[in-house]
């Protein structure tokens, strides 16, 4: 699917309210459309495994199709899959080629325990879910919490890993969602305006800035480490789901200008180590921009720019 530029900015022009609300509704039907594979198939297994690629979308997804489950009588857990995280070991961490240790790697996760906890909960055992301290790079054995699963209640392990067939294979059983952000924006001729691979890159600037206080120069440096992961470790699974939906909203590159616009326009380009920043900022200009507050606050968008009802 790709979004046409003229009808977005037409739209904005017009009612961007409506448009808002449009849009959201019609990625609200995508949520109940899940949960109810979710909740039909959960008579086959109690676990569900959520994976994309990073600026997703998964968080906020995951709390919504929780959401719209318990209005059917089921209860779900959600479960980020971050906190099975092995406490890092430089001699025996993944490296990727720069000889960095590669958090991008699946072999980062501790993936047996994952696959006995998923074991233990369809047959209705009691686990403790580790907790992840990422300020010191170690896993916390006090911090876990217990979860067990009753008839009418189901987790939802949420990670960029999820779908990799060392855990898919091992769990045949499970429910298996991809989601990633998967349209560009075109103009009337065809021709490629915005790349959704920017749209997901403008996501994680706003949000590392907003909610780690990255500057934006380090979000771009990570990038194409973070791409690289992708097509490593996540992509190739995505055939692995059950249920695979685009996560991007069409407008959101409007909503997302006035804060990613001028973030990247302050970087030097020589400190980014990203080749497309200027076409990036340039293709911003052809946007009309939503203001801020006419976003819905449980919109997917606020995730990324924060003020919404699933922010931690």
């Amino acid at each position: 699917m790709a979004y046409v530029l003229s009808q977005i900015n037409d739209a904005v022009r017009s009612d961007p309210k409506a448009f808002l609300e449009e849009s959201d509704a019609a990625f609200h039907k995508k949520i109940r459309s899940a949960a109810a594979k979710i909740a039909e198939h959960r008579k086959v297994s109690s676990i569900v495994l959520l994976s994309g690629p990073s600026g997703s979308g998964k968080t906020t997804t995951s709390k919504k199709i929780q959401a719209v489950l318990e209005t059917m009588g089921i209860r779900a857990h959600a479960v980020s899959m971050d906190n099975y995280f092995q406490t890092v070991d430089p001699e025996t961490a993944p490296r990727n080629r720069d000889g960095m240790i590669d958090y991008e790697s699946p072999f980062c996760l501790d993936m047996d325990l994952l696959n006995r906890h998923f074991k233990m909960l369809d047959r209705g055992e009691t686990i403790h879910v580790p907790k992840f301290e990422f300020a010191r790079q170690m896993r916390s054995a006090i911090m876990s919490r217990p979860l067990k699963l009753g008839p009418d209640e189901i987790a939802i392990f949420e990670g960029i890993h999820a779908l990799n067939d060392v855990i898919t294979g091992k769990n045949p059983q499970a429910m298996k969602l991809y989601i990633a952000a998967r349209s560009n924006v075109l103009d009337d001729e065809g021709n490629l305006v915005f790349k959704k691979s920017w749209l997901r890159l403008a996501r994680r600037t706003v949000r590392d800035a907003k909610f780690r206080a990255w500057e934006p120069h380090v979000t771009l440096k990570m990038w194409a480490n973070v791409r690289r992961g992708e097509k490593l470790y996540i992509s190739p699974f995505k055939d692995n789901a059950n249920i695979q939906f685009d996560s991007s909203l069409p407008y959101e590159i409007s909503v997302l200008k006035p804060f990613a616009q001028p973030m990247l326009d302050q970087i030097d380009p020589a400190m980014a180590r990203h080749d497309e920043l200027e076409h990036v900022l340039a293709a911003y200009e052809y946007f009309e921009a939503i203001d801020e507050s006419l976003v819905a606050p449980d919109a997917l968008i606020r995730e990324f720019i924060g003020g919404g009802i699933y922010d931690d």
